[in-house]
C-alpha cells in the first residue's frame, strides 16, 4: 500500500506553559517549513467546563499541526500531518527544539510516525 500523508506524534510530560506561548511555536515552525498556514487558533481552557489546558491548531494547506495540553498535569500532545511531498518530521523536529530550549523541564516520551491515505 502506498500512503499520502504523514502523521508524526509526539507526547511530553513536565510541561510548563500556555497555549499562546505553543501556538507561537507551531507557527514559526510552520513559518520555516515548506508548508503553506492557513488558519491558526488557540483556545486556553480555565477549568470551568473542560480541564485546565488549551487547545492550538494551525491549520495549513496540507492538513494540520496541533497542540493539546492538560496544564495541571504537565502533560502535552503535538500532532504534525501533512499531506503529500511535506515531511512533518522536520516540523516535529523543530517544534520539540524550540520547546526544550526554552522549558528545560518537559521530556519526550513518545514520538511516533504514521503512514496515513493509505491507498
Amino acid at each position: 500500500m502506498n500512503a499520502k500523508g504523514q502523521h508524526v506524534i509526539l507526547d511530553y510530560i513536565g510541561f510548563v506553559g500556555d497555549g499562546e506561548w505553543v501556538l507561537s511555536i507551531l507557527k514559526h515552525a510552520v513559518e520555516r517549513s515548506d508548508v503553506r498556514e492557513v488558519h491558526a487558533h488557540v483556545s486556553e481552557f480555565d477549568g470551568s467546563e473542560s480541564p485546565p489546558g488549551f487547545a492550538a491548531v494551525v491549520l495549513i494547506d496540507e492538513s494540520h499541526i496541533t497542540a493539546h495540553c492538560y496544564a495541571e498535569e504537565g502533560i502535552l500532545a503535538v500532532d504534525c500531518f501533512t499531506c503529500g511531498g511535506a515531511d512533518p518530521n522536520a516540523i516535529a523536529d523543530d517544534i520539540h527544539n524550540q520547546l526544550v530550549a526554552e522549558n528545560p523541564e518537559v521530556s519526550l516520551v513518545q514520538r511516533t510516525q504514521v503512514e496515513r491515505f493509505l491507498h
